[in-house]
């Protein structure tokens, strides 16, 4: 992708009609009545710059120092009020609990010295809020097709991903880890070649444990819409943070690639026993043989970008043909 201003305005525009027709579409279809559907549509247009920004250096930059704060406050804050204006109610400890973490985020690497012990506890931190939850009772949704919060939590969790993103490469200076939505051709080849690698591997260890079991194939558009969601949201969110950041400090900490690998595919591995409930030491297992093998991809490119397809594909074929 193109790093020019005009690109994030082209990028912006076009994300801005597609996530507003598709948000239209959905509360159609689910007839979601407009005071309930519009705050969030209205909370993801907000979002969205917000999350675009990590992946422009030359607009990041503009944020280094003291605007920081006020950028990580505005991507926390206003989505949420947005969707105060109907979707889910105002409450002034919700706001607290948003404006804090955001504050935090920000300002770990202002207030800490550069030390190994507070570079992990910020990874930690991060994950800690996402598995353990934090915004679900701040986005309590008021109407029952959002109950189940699959769609309304993505906001903030989109929030603190860009965030966090910018702390680690404004203020914690991370080396290029390849940050961005398209993979170039290289790129593309490298991530689909350890998807195949991994599929006659990962297949029979998750159908032998039980892990997943065939159902019938979603439709295209569905195949389509998740792929796309997987590789622009989960796989680039996870594959900077563990890939991009973890595996280059255990890198550098151990002088060994190889054990920076096991040890990232390892940890990630962890990360899925809060998959389908605590504990789920299956998924956890294939997880870890997926990290290795999108550890992998990264090393070979030299860019995250390759892992998150490697990433993007794995996810989506479960999705899209097992339960």
């Amino acid at each position: 992708m193109a790093k020019s201003l005009g690109s994030f305005r082209a990028a912006l525009l076009i994300g801005w009609g597609v996530l507003g027709l598709a948000g239209i579409l959905y509360a159609r279809s689910r007839a979601i009545p407009s005071w309930a559907a519009l705050p969030v549509v209205a909370a993801f247009l907000l979002e969205y710059p917000f999350y675009l920004t990590p992946a422009f250096p030359r607009l990041r930059e503009r944020f280094a120092g003291a605007r920081f704060p006020v950028f990580a406050l505005a991507a926390a804050v206003l989505p949420y009020l947005a969707c105060c204006a109907g979707a889910i109610p105002f409450t002034w400890t919700g706001l607290v609990r948003v404006a804090a973490l955001a504050l935090a985020l920000s300002l770990w690497f202002v207030i800490l010295p550069a030390w190994r012990i507070a570079d992990i506890a910020y990874l930690a931190l991060w994950a800690a809020v996402l598995l353990g939850r934090y915004f679900n009772p701040v986005f309590a949704p008021l109407h029952p097709e959002f109950h189940d919060l699959k769609n309304i939590i993505v906001i903030p969790h989109l929030s603190i991903i860009s965030i966090a993103v910018m702390a680690l490469i404004l203020q914690r200076r991370v080396p290029e880890t390849g940050y961005g939505f398209i993979p170039n051709r290289r790129e593309w080849r490298i991530g689909f070649l350890h998807f195949l690698y991994f599929i006659p591997i990962g297949l029979p260890l998750a159908l032998l444990l039980r892990a997943a079991r065939f159902t019938a194939p979603k439709p295209a558009w569905y195949i389509a819409a998740t792929f796309l969601g997987m590789l622009w949201v989960a796989s680039l969110s996870e594959e900077f943070f563990v890939r991009g950041v973890l595996q280059q400090w255990i890198e550098d900490w151990t002088a060994s690639r190889s054990r920076a690998l096991l040890i990232t595919s390892a940890i990630f591995g962890f990360l899925h026993l809060w998959l389908g409930g605590f504990p789920n030491f299956k998924w956890a297992l294939v997880a870890a043989i997926l990290g290795w093998f999108c550890g992998r991809a990264r090393n070979q490119a030299n860019s995250i970008r390759a892992s998150m397809v490697t990433h993007a594909l794995v996810a989506t074929t479960w999705r899209a043909f097992f339960a």
